[in-house]
């Protein structure tokens, strides 16, 4: 009897070392739901004295702010080996303070010997964890937020610039229709057309901030270059075959102003005197590049010639076509001509 004596002595002492040096706020409660041991990280962490704290209850426990009707019910519970309960979560109000969020866990430590009975409470303080979570998820509302107002500013954006450009084509076109020099009247159309393309490009894209299906684009641009420019009277049909790609905003910008450019040349040349004829856009995956080509069953490309000047739309292209690491080509169709630009240089990598 003296050595289980003994043991229990020797197990209590090893309870309270481990309740002293634990770095966890601990209650050890007895039979009685009073306080047996506080650990001073309890003690320490919500303002109460060790001495006030053992011999007390929940309700006694410093000025009363421990007095919470679901902690007794842990307590209770764990005291009449009730089943075993889950974490609770509560808010610690005490007067002239800050609240506290806190974790409490509840467990019955020794069954069946009522004299010996002991309850763990274990306190986990979760103020500033919870403080940062609310923090990102205010944050994140508020990136929502900031990302909509921006979305409806690149929008509204993309429509002022849209119609900046139409007026200043439709300037141009009511320029030339005054002017009694064909030349320059011709020059101002050709203006007229380049704004135009741009403004066409500029339509297409405002739906796409970051990646842009070629395909769907391009189709898109080509049915408003289409209606734009080929009447009913005309016996002409562009079309659009793609693979499957994508390609960032800016890349697609330079894509767009290529096809208009050159479908525009088409229509525009290709098919004199009202003749009938058909116009295709196709881009095309190769390895480890693409090509894009516009090809048309026309009148063909006319013989060179060293008194012809390069004219500005070829000028563009060119330009735009080193801005995308490609080779412009110009061959024969068999009937009419196909302008192909050729990547074969792939993107420089983020290592580069």
């Amino acid at each position: 009897m003296a050595v289980i004596e003994n043991r229990s002595v020797a197990a209590g002492n090893l309870a309270g070392a481990l309740i002293d040096t634990s770095p966890v706020p601990l209650l050890l409660f007895d039979a009685e739901a009073r306080v047996v041991r506080a650990s001073p990280s309890f003690c320490t962490g919500f303002d109460i004295l060790a001495d006030g704290a053992e011999g007390s209850t929940l309700a006694e426990l410093g000025g009363g702010e421990w007095d919470i009707a679901q902690l007794h019910i842990l307590l209770e519970n764990a005291l009449t080996d009730g089943p075993v309960l889950s974490d609770y979560e509560t808010d610690l109000v005490r007067p002239d303070l800050p609240a506290r969020r806190l974790i409490v866990n509840v467990q019955n430590l020794t069954h069946g010997d009522a004299e010996r009975h002991r309850v763990l409470m274990v306190v986990n303080d979760v103020t500033d964890v919870r403080r940062v979570e609310h923090l990102n998820v205010a944050l994140l509302l508020e990136k929502d937020t900031l990302l909509r107002e921006r979305a409806v500013l690149m929008q509204e954006m993309q429509h002022r610039i849209a119609n900046s450009l139409q007026i200043i084509a439709s300037v141009l076109l009511l320029k030339a229709r005054t002017v009694k020099s064909e030349e320059t009247r011709q020059h101002l159309r050709d203006a007229h057309d380049r704004v135009m393309s741009v403004a066409a490009v500029q339509q297409h894209l405002q739906a796409s901030l970051g990646e842009v299906e070629v395909g769907p684009y391009l189709t898109k641009l080509c049915e408003s270059l289409a209606s734009s420019m080929i009447r009913e009277s005309r016996p002409l049909t562009l079309s659009v075959r793609s693979d499957a790609a994508t390609v960032t905003s800016q890349e697609a910008v330079s894509l767009g102003l290529i096809v208009t450019e050159l479908v525009i040349n088409a229509l525009k040349h290709a098919f004199p005197d009202g003749r009938k004829g058909k116009v295709l856009v196709d881009y095309e995956l190769t390895q480890p590049g693409w090509t894009l080509s516009v090809s048309d069953d026309g009148i063909g490309k006319p013989p060179t010639s060293p008194n012809i000047r390069v004219g500005l739309g070829t000028s563009v292209v060119e330009a735009l076509g080193k801005q995308l690491r490609a080779e412009v080509t110009a061959s024969d169709a068999g009937p009419g001509a196909r302008i192909a630009l050729v990547n074969i240089d792939p993107p420089p990598s983020n290592d580069d």
